[in-house]
């Protein structure tokens, strides 16, 4: 710890993201990335635009994908605020409306950066504990406070709220700014946009880098009203006006008007991840409903991190939580057919205590 560092960032616990080995070829199901390539239309247009342009800055505004994004959603283009990765729209978003005098809320078991962001921001927050079947309940989040943050489907357990339960909640909920977190929603829920028009403190972030494949391209955005979006631009502008570069612009705005391709590779996945479902429910494990492209699981008698240590020995990363509740869980990524066949069979290498499966 050197002693320039200032005070704040010595009491900072970082965000940990999942392993990025390099010591050999693993399946990687750790770190919920798309297995498929981006639409091809995305590598047709970053080829066009490696040109003499990359010497001038990028249109600060972000204007053609926010164009974009609001001819997809059916909203207007003040609706719309992009940033690099939803990580950085969700910081943005910190600092511009849960700086308040009162604490914050959100789940006990959710996305690790939200408390690491309200370390860092100086902002007080409770947790509301998830049920007994790690579901997010939001009949239990008081209305006294300075703003809610959740993701639908929630992270890591996968699990969805309906419309209709978010919509209760904003109907009471109106004196403080409800953000959605919606990474993972094109997995199998219905995004909160449309409710925008009659919730004025209504939030809803997405990314790029699951559903549309660009993690490597790290694009992110924000669609609320204009007042909210006017908040965000002001923080943004105050940091750093040029968030999003030329290629990532053009990018994700191929990958935004490329529904066909979307959809596709999303149904895709889904119809993978219930075949995993089936395939590990064989094998003795718990899987929890999920929405998303991944699924938490454990097994009836064996330990996570023992499981987590067998795989990784056979080449296969998940993800392993030491965190209290969720200790004795495993979080998979859905891969491509190929990829979960072969988790499934080292599954059952491990289970029988067979040699690593070829």
């Amino acid at each position: 710890m050197s002693k320039y560092w200032s005070e704040l960032v010595r009491g900072l616990e970082p965000y940990v993201p999942g392993e990025q080995p390099k010591d050999r070829k693993y399946i990687k199901l750790n770190t919920n990335e798309n297995p498929y390539p981006p639409s091809p239309a995305v590598l047709e247009v970053i080829h066009k635009h490696t040109g003499n342009d990359l010497r001038l800055y990028p249109d600060p505004d972000g204007d053609i994908l926010k164009t974009a994004i609001a001819n997809y959603f059916q909203v207007k283009k003040k609706n719309v605020f992009v940033g690099n990765g939803s990580d950085e729209v969700l910081a943005f978003a910190f600092m511009t409306f849960f700086k308040q005098k009162k604490q914050i809320l959100y789940p006990d078991i959710t996305y690790s950066f939200y408390p690491v962001y309200s370390r860092i921001f100086e902002i007080e927050a409770a947790t509301i504990p998830l049920t007994g079947d790690f579901r997010i309940s939001l009949a239990d989040y008081p209305i006294d406070n300075g703003g809610i943050i959740f993701p639908n489907p929630n992270a890591p357990t996968g699990r969805l709220l309906t419309l209709e339960q978010i919509e209760s909640l904003l109907k009471r909920n109106t004196e403080s700014v409800v953000i959605v977190d919606e990474a993972y929603v094109d997995f199998g829920g219905n995004s909160c946009i449309p409710l925008i028009n009659n919730y004025p403190n209504l939030l809803v972030i997405q990314t790029l880098s699951k559903s549309r494949s660009l993690a490597g391209i790290r694009v992110g955005f924000a669609v609320g009203a204009s007042e909210l979006i006017d908040g965000l631009e002001r923080a943004k502008n105050c940091f750093n006006s040029y968030t999003l570069d030329r290629l990532a612009l053009v990018a994700a705005t191929a990958a935004i008007n490329d529904r066909i391709y979307f959809e596709t590779k999303c149904q895709a996945i889904i119809a993978t991840r219930e075949w995993v479902k089936n395939e590990l429910e064989k094998l003795g494990f718990e899987v929890i409903p999920s929405a998303a492209n991944f699924v938490l699981i454990q097994h009836q008698n064996r330990k996570a991190g023992e499981l987590f240590s067998a795989l990784r020995q056979r080449g296969v990363l998940v993800r392993y939580f030491k965190l209290p509740r969720i200790d004795n869980h495993l979080r998979v990524t859905i891969g491509t057919d190929g990829e979960m066949q072969e988790f499934i069979k080292q599954l059952q290498a491990i289970l029988s205590g067979g040699r690593p499966a070829t």
